[in-house]
């Protein structure tokens, strides 16, 4: 997917989840951040940011330009939360996701059980749901998910198991919002209901899929797949 209206600023500082000061050419301006995680990592005092003019006629909406992605070792990181959905339904209609090569219909927001997954596919041989989740957190060349604690996305995977005892194909995508990481895993340490719902989940037969992305400020794109660590393959 790609933005318009890019333009670079220097943070300064997040005043809530939603809110954060940028630097825009000398000026103090109020941006709205795309993304309700810690970001840590990027959104520091005097990094480099790329910002998508929304323009200034959006009913109800109070800033004029989003925070979309942040300076990383010359490179980006995309952090808006919505992007990883919109690569991954592009991804899958021309067919770069190998492990659904020819997916023939895509419904967005498919309800199942207590839960709304990202996708319902068929591929004419079978169906199944989708649930994408954005990453943007590295260490050591590994990717990792959460970055806080997410009670909602254990849920979102017990529900996502269900569907696959159920007969469904299931698959949940990490979708990396950076390039150069070697591998994805689930941050344990961070989250220990979630690792323990994704290895649920991939004994139940969830297929548990990791892909980079090919980033710029005003670009992202899928990449290639990433090898997923400690999670124990469905028997």
């Amino acid at each position: 997917m790609r933005y318009s209206g890019i333009r670079d600023g220097l943070f300064i500082r997040r005043i809530n989840r939603f809110v954060a000061e940028v630097d825009i050419d000398g000026s103090t301006e109020k941006v709205h951040v795309k993304n309700t995680g810690r970001l840590a990592d990027w959104l520091v005092s005097g990094r480099r940011v790329a910002l998508a003019d929304a323009g200034r006629d959006q009913p109800g909406r109070k800033t004029r330009y989003s925070l979309i992605a942040a300076e990383r070792q010359g490179g980006w990181v995309n952090i808006d939360s919505q992007a990883p959905n919109a690569v991954i339904h592009e991804a899958l209609q021309a067919g770069r996701i190998v492990e659904l090569p020819s997916v023939r219909s895509l419904r967005r927001e498919a309800a199942f059980g207590g839960s709304r997954f990202d996708f319902h596919f068929d591929d004419g041989v079978r169906e199944g749901f989708i649930e994408v989740k954005g990453v943007t957190l590295e260490r050591g060349g590994t990717a990792l998910f959460p970055d806080a604690p997410t009670a909602r996305g254990a849920r979102h995977l017990e529900e996502l198991a269900k569907a696959a005892e159920s007969g469904y194909a299931a698959f949940v995508i990490f979708l990396v919002q950076m390039e150069g990481c070697l591998r994805f895993a689930s941050h344990e340490a961070e989250d220990p209901r979630f690792a323990e719902a994704l290895r649920q989940a991939a004994r139940a037969g969830v297929r548990i899929l990791a892909y980079d992305s090919v980033v710029s400020a005003d670009e992202i794109v899928i990449g290639g797949p990433l090898p997923v660590t400690g999670v124990l393959p469905p028997p």
